[in-house]
């Protein structure tokens, strides 16, 4: 018997298929961001919070991504702290709530902040890349491809 009493609502929720859907003031924003990953197309509530979080975070840093130029690189900023700018080049999750950020702070200090999944709150920012003469770090295309592989 399941002890987990949930409400018509909460239940159709979490069987509900993941959609996006976003509109843009110039339609050249919109390329590609109407676009599911196959992997993400499984019920809700088959994921925990964190997963569902993680792999979401995953669609916007890479759609967000492609929208830089060769001189950019994607950064977090983290709303309701003084955690500041993060230059993403990693990002985790741990079941069932955690979600967890891998990268530098803007002095280049080794950074990582873990956040429950209630409090996730993030503003993707691009940053100039850091070396002139190394390519621009794309973290959102290894992070997908980490998603494939499940």
């Amino acid at each position: 018997m399941d002890d987990d009493v949930r409400t018509t609502a909460e239940a159709v929720e979490a069987n509900a298929l993941p959609r996006m859907r976003e509109a843009h003031a110039d339609p050249a924003d919109c390329a590609g961001l109407d676009c599911v990953p196959e992997q993400l197309n499984k019920p809700v509530g088959d994921k925990s919070p964190a997963q569902w979080a993680y792999e979401r975070l995953i669609i916007y840093i890479q759609n967000f991504e492609k929208q830089l130029d060769g001189e950019q690189e994607v950064a977090m900023g983290f709303v309701g702290g003084d955690a500041g700018v993060l230059r993403v080049q990693g990002v985790g999750y741990y079941d069932p709530d955690i979600v967890t950020f891998y990268g530098t702070d803007a002095r280049g200090a080794r950074t990582q902040l873990v956040q429950h999944v209630s409090q996730l709150s993030v503003m993707l920012r691009a940053v100039p890349k850091p070396s002139k003469d190394a390519p621009a770090n794309r973290i959102g295309f290894r992070l997908a491809a980490e998603l494939e592989k499940d």
